[in-house]
């Protein structure tokens, strides 16, 4: 038999919420650590006076009872774990673990039985339900009622606010069956009144969580925060931590109160009291208590009469009364000398405090993150500047902080301290061989290879290269197209004749104007678009551009980082690849070198070649063209013999049009109309000695020749 047990993620039921924790069973005692707030129950073994098991929502449950009146429920046991429960607690604690059931009836009439700190509404033998009575904040009475209020719980979506219980009416004189309950529930209730005298009380203190200034009188069980519009009572049960934080001026600092359950004010909770105090502000204080009281009660730590800067009375009072160390910063230190480091996180800028078990932001909204609950930390770039960069902290939870606009001076200091407290660095691999001091890291672009940068610049220079091919070939093709501007001015011109001509008819011309206007627009959005339509590909059979000596390098090393990394995704393994690289000696580096020189040298060969051939084949290809136009011109003039020679060339003129005749046509310029006419008349002139027949002297004289 094991002298512990020890079950994960079983439940805490802890003023009706459910919170994940780690419970240990050993010899001395149960110990249970609540994973959100750190908080640890410890019960003794010796304060043990009863434990039950029975099947509730979450599987199983195990509830403990002690001897003070205390009860503790832990859930999400399974079944086949009593038996192992019951021997322990036999064995370690002489204990008999009772199996019992709750109640399923749907009655509401029943007896209620008061057990320490818990209300228990049974039927028959059985509980039908158990109410802490620590989670009452208000009992009130009626004629024959007991309303009983409860305090919110933050961790569910839905809480129980209000109980009323209907309490019969009894023949016994003298006892009033409905005060006999509301004072049982009064004496063990979470109900704070405010009896007797503060100890003392700080007057106008400034608070930045809630904001305002409060006064703050100090009672032997709970503080009474009371301000112009709230009013607050804080037990000092609910008291987790408390921190001490010196401002980065030096001039202020921050006293930080943490509490669980938080303080409400509305629909907004607040887990944390933020004082701000200057440190040249002194006070006297008198505690309202005889020297023999304070003597007996706090045991040195208090005085009756205390002078001193005011946070440090403030400070040394809670400490006596919450029980509790105060945490100050330990032995960080950032740039500036300061023990914090000013950043941004959400909307607000703040100061971030590493500690010696934590991280602490102040101040809104204020962030406290345990080494014990962060997954990894992560340094990033800045977003808007490379004059800053963000570190980022994920915890076991999934939940993300980023702690933005850090100055690149404080990463060095920063790194070395997350480094130390062996917290895991996400990106601890692109920092291995380098000295942890920011400015290397602003910088790293240029100290250390980037494969992803390798590859990019590789591909901007081949797209270069294809702009600069297609547009040489586009500007070939289109050399004898027409100009957008000639087409316009086709329109222009029309539209001065018509208007011209019909000078009394205005409605018409106004009319003609808008729909060449509209057509004008049509044709120039047309002739906008039309080189994008001309460009040409990239040429298949062209020689591909050599690689760069890292490249010739990571082709023929790929396998091998493969092999000693197993599992490694592509991008981790550009990395890795980057990072090998950059540590080469020279001289191996220098023979990928002379490799990328020899096939720079074949690219620059076959290219000569390839431009060579390419020439040749335009040549070849412009002849092939010349020659289909002189085909289809000779198809095209041979008329009949009995038509005349006008009217076969006007179908000639027709038929036919050249690229520069085409262009000329569209133009609509004034200087452009009479060369036109030159030029169809010369063509005409041609196209009729070519078309014409030969006369029958012309065919006698050749035939004698």
């Amino acid at each position: 038999m094991a002298e512990t047990l020890e079950f994960n993620d079983i439940y805490q039921e802890v003023k009706g919420s459910m919170n994940d924790g780690r419970l240990r069973l050993s010899r001395q005692g149960i110990i249970f650590k609540n994973s959100k707030t750190g908080k640890v129950d410890n019960i003794q073994a010796g304060e043990l006076t009863e434990g039950i098991w029975r099947r509730v929502a979450l599987g199983h449950g195990l509830k403990l009872l002690t001897k003070n009146g205390h009860v503790y429920k832990y859930d999400g046991f399974r079944e086949s774990e009593f038996e192992k429960l019951s021997d322990f607690f036999k064995t370690h604690y002489r204990l008999e673990l009772m199996e019992k059931d709750l109640c399923v009836k749907g009655w509401n009439w029943g007896t209620v039985k008061f057990g320490g700190q818990l209300l228990s509404f049974d039927i028959g033998e059985q509980p039908v339900f158990e109410i802490p009575l620590s989670n009452v904040s208000q009992c009130t009475t009626g004629k024959n009622e007991v309303t009983l209020e409860f305090h919110q719980n933050d961790d569910a979506e839905v809480s129980l606010m209000e109980v009323r219980f209907y309490v019969p009416p009894t023949q016994e004189d003298g006892v009033d069956p409905v005060e006999a309950f509301a004072q049982n529930v009064l004496s063990k209730a979470d109900v704070i009144q405010a009896t007797g005298d503060a100890i003392c009380i700080f007057r106008e203190l400034q608070c930045l969580t809630p904001r305002g200034r409060y006064d703050i009188r100090i009672y032997p069980t709970f503080l009474h925060l009371h301000g112009k519009t709230f009013d607050y009572k804080i037990p000092y049960t609910t008291v987790l931590r408390l921190f001490l934080l010196p401002h980065k001026d030096q001039r202020q600092m921050f006293f930080v109160i943490s509490l669980d359950p938080p303080i409400k004010q509305g629909q907004t909770r607040y887990h944390f009291l933020i004082l701000l105090f200057s440190k040249d502000e002194d006070i006297s204080l008198t505690l309202n208590m005889n020297e023999e009281e304070v003597e007996k009660r706090f045991e040195g730590r208090l005085t009756k009469n205390m002078s001193g800067s005011l946070y440090e009375m403030v400070s040394r009072v809670m400490k006596a009364l919450v029980n509790r160390k105060i945490t100050v910063p330990g032995n960080f230190q950032g740039h500036s000398g300061a023990q914090c480091i000013t950043c941004s996180y959400k909307a607000s800028s703040g100061l971030l405090y590493p500690l010696e078990r934590g991280f602490i932001y102040v101040h809104k909204p204020p962030v406290h993150i345990r080494f014990d609950e962060i997954s990894f930390v992560n340094f990033a770039r800045g977003t808007t500047t490379t004059r800053s960069f963000d570190f980022e902290i994920e915890t076991k939870q999934g939940t993300q902080y980023t702690f933005s606009s850090i100055e690149r001076e404080e990463y060095g200091k920063l790194f070395d301290f997350v480094n130390a407290k062996k917290l895991n660095i996400k990106n601890r691999g692109l920092k291995e061989g380098m000295n942890p001091s920011y400015d290397e890291y602003a910088d790293s672009d240029e100290d250390q290879h980037d494969a992803y940068l390798e590859r990019m610049k590789e591909e901007g220079k081949i797209r270069e290269e294809n702009a600069n091919d297609s547009s040489d070939d586009s500007g070939e093709e289109t050399g004898g197209l027409s100009k957008p501007g000639l087409l316009s001015g086709r329109f222009d011109s029309n539209a001065s004749a018509s208007s011209s001509s019909n000078e009394g008819d205005s409605d018409r011309d106004e009319k003609k104007r808008k729909q060449l206007k509209k057509a004008k627009m049509a044709k120039d959005r047309k002739s906008r678009k039309k080189p994008v339509e001309v460009k040409k590909g990239k040429d298949p059979n062209a020689p591909k551009r050599p690689m760069s000596a890292y490249m010739l390098w990571l082709n023929a090393s790929r396998e091998k980082i493969k092999s000693d990394h197993p599992g490694i995704s592509i991008t981790d393994l550009s990395k890795k690849a980057g990072e090998i690289w950059k540590g080469m000696s020279k001289e191996k580096k220098e023979e990928w070198d002379r490799k990328a020189e020899d096939a720079r040298r074949e690219y620059e060969k076959a290219m000569k070649e390839y431009e060579g051939g390419r020439g040749e084949s335009s040549k070849r290809d412009k002849s092939k063209k010349k020659k289909k136009v002189k085909v289809k011109m000779e198809k095209k003039s041979t008329p009949s013999r009995g038509s005349s020679s006008k009217s076969s060339s006007r179908q000639l003129s027709e038929s036919f049009k050249s690229k520069e005749f085409v262009s000329s046509d569209e133009s609509s310029s004034g200087e452009n109309k009479s060369k036109k006419k030159r030029r169809r008349s010369e063509d005409s002139e041609e196209e009729e000695l070519a078309s014409t027949p030969p006369s029958s002297e012309d065919s006698a004289s050749a035939s004698d020749e």
